[in-house]
């Protein structure tokens, strides 16, 4: 006869099996109806991405300004709503500000320059030995593929307007949900203890004890890594963008205070920001001059390196216990599933999900070493 414990543990696997068959077999409609519910609910993961982020930074806000204040914790939480939005659009605002005139002032003195790079290139071509009819034949050779991309336009001018209206729909919808995913963070930040409130009387009339400590204690896990997670990247892109534009001033680069605000906000995002920053740096000084933005992608190379080793490990500590291959392996799909967002939640999310896979390992091998010298008892 099979005891209960037996019998659980073939009703699983047969459970595990079925489920498994079933999704190989629907696998495409599954998935093509996962990516419909992602993109139907995705203004909300959004909205409550920003509402986490914020939050982070209202709890400091309440804590070190109105801690000692004699007004109710509403109007606490509430100032501190406003002025953590505040200093948000306003770093956005001053971002946009500094970066967007570089960028267009370098687009300028590239397209003045256009005629002297051409100039560069002939001396360029001169020097190896190709010849002027070579040079010749590649610009022929380069009209006909425009003339053929002129052709192929006004033949398919319909399918273009298409395409112009479908992009044109694109950003009007990004926007609109952009807009929902802000007013649902404001609700969920304004409703904060009310939620929080309301989720515990849920799960307490809907769930045994001890599920719902098991579920408060991964609350506090994802909360906790996702603040220190959230406060130590602040901290290191902060510190990164300093050192960057301190030694930006040492070399005498070009656009020092831009480039650095840049490096440092790009830095916020795990492994590929930096690389980002440094690759829109690098072609802003290479309009001046493409010495100084070689010595450039030169100096953040041998920063990174200061930073990787050195200063992240000191800042970031132990608050994302994840293994640096699980840190590429997240934020490689978090890139591919939500774009840039993706990218800064995945390696907490995780975090998280390894810290819970970690403690549920743990414990299973101890419970199997536990029962193993009970047996060895009784015999």
């Amino acid at each position: 006869m099979l005891n209960n414990e037996s019998k659980k543990d073939i009703f699983k696997i047969i459970t595990f099996t079925i489920s498994l068959i079933f999704m190989f077999i629907y696998i495409k409609p599954l998935w093509l109806f996962i990516k419909s519910l992602i993109t139907l609910i995705a203004p909300f993961i959004i909205g409550l991405v920003i509402a986490f982020v914020l939050n982070v930074l209202v709890n400091k806000i309440e804590y070190k300004l109105f801690n000692k204040c004699n007004i109710s914790s509403k109007a606490k939480h509430n100032l501190s709503i406003i002025i953590a939005l505040a200093f948000v659009l306003s770093f956005i605002t001053f971002m946009l500000i500094l970066i967007i005139p570089e960028i267009t002032n370098t687009t300028n003195i590239f397209i003045e320059n256009i005629p002297k790079y051409q100039e560069n290139v002939t001396n360029i071509l001169d020097k190896v030995g190709i010849n002027e009819n070579i040079r010749e034949g590649i610009l022929t050779k380069t009209k006909e593929f425009s003339d053929k991309i002129t052709i192929y336009i006004n033949s398919h001018s319909g399918k273009v307007l298409e395409n112009i209206l479908g992009i044109a729909t694109s950003v009007v919808m990004s926007v609109i949900n952009l807009i929902i995913a802000l007013i649902f963070a404001l609700y969920l930040l304004v409703e904060k203890r009310n939620l929080i409130r309301q989720s515990n009387k849920v799960l307490n009339a809907y769930l045994p004890e001890k599920k719902v400590l098991e579920i408060k204690k991964i609350a506090n896990l994802s909360n906790n890594t996702f603040a220190n997670f959230i406060s130590g990247q602040v901290l290191e892109a902060a510190i990164f963008g300093i050192m960057c534009f301190i030694g930006m001033l040492i070399l005498r680069l070009p656009y020092a205070g831009t480039i650095s605000i840049l490096i440092g906000f790009t830095a916020l995002i795990p492994i590929f920001g930096a690389f980002i920053g440094t690759a829109v740096g690098a072609f802003l000084i290479f309009m001046i001059s493409p010495l100084k933005s070689l010595i450039f992608i030169i100096y953040i190379l041998i920063l990174q390196q200061i930073e990787g080793n050195i200063i992240y490990p000191k800042v970031m500590g132990k608050s994302v216990n994840l293994p640096a291959i699980w840190v590429l392996v997240s934020v490689t799909i978090g890139a591919s599933v939500a774009g840039i967002i993706g990218m800064l939640i995945s390696v907490p999310i995780s975090s998280v999900l390894y810290s819970i896979f970690a403690t549920n390992v743990n414990n299973r091998l101890e419970a199997k070493n536990t029962r193993q010298r009970t047996k060895k008892v009784v015999k």
